[in-house]
């Protein structure tokens, strides 16, 4: 049977809406549209690049949690209101995804708070966990 498991942010738009920030369907992370709120401290900057920065924390912990890394990435959205405000994400952007260059798409639109500047979405496939051999666990066990 395959997996199919929610992860939570803590975010209450999640109990508020009905979504989860990330569900797990057997080798798919599908990673809802994630903003730069600081969830520790429910906060958001000013600044997008900053932003843009707490949207690729919020995401990695979900990934994580998932066990998945970016690396797993194979496509990302990004949503903003502004234009203008993606070019100074690139940078940010390039650090995380420059290696792994998964498909992506640029996106202007409305979000759900005026403060935010920036929603990441991605979309991860789980790379198979393969069981050590039985020779390789035996051999552990007599180091």
């Amino acid at each position: 049977m395959t997996e199919r498991r929610a992860i939570l942010s803590g975010s209450t738009f999640e109990e508020q809406i009905g979504y989860a920030r990330a569900v797990v369907d057997g080798d798919w992370v599908h990673v809802s549209g994630t903003t730069g709120v600081d969830y520790a401290t429910m906060t958001i900057s000013d600044d997008v690049v900053e932003q843009a920065e707490q949207c690729l924390r919020n995401i990695e912990a979900a990934l994580n949690e998932a066990n998945c890394t970016f690396a797993d990435v194979v496509r990302v959205r990004y949503l903003l209101p502004d234009r203008a405000d993606f070019e100074p994400c690139w940078p940010a952007l390039r650090r995380t995804f420059g290696e792994v260059q998964p498909a992506a798409t640029m996106l202007m639109c409305g979000l759900a708070d005026p403060r935010m500047k920036i929603e990441i979405e991605v979309y991860a496939r789980r790379a198979a966990i393969l069981p050590r051999p039985e020779h390789a666990r035996e051999a552990s066990h007599h180091e």
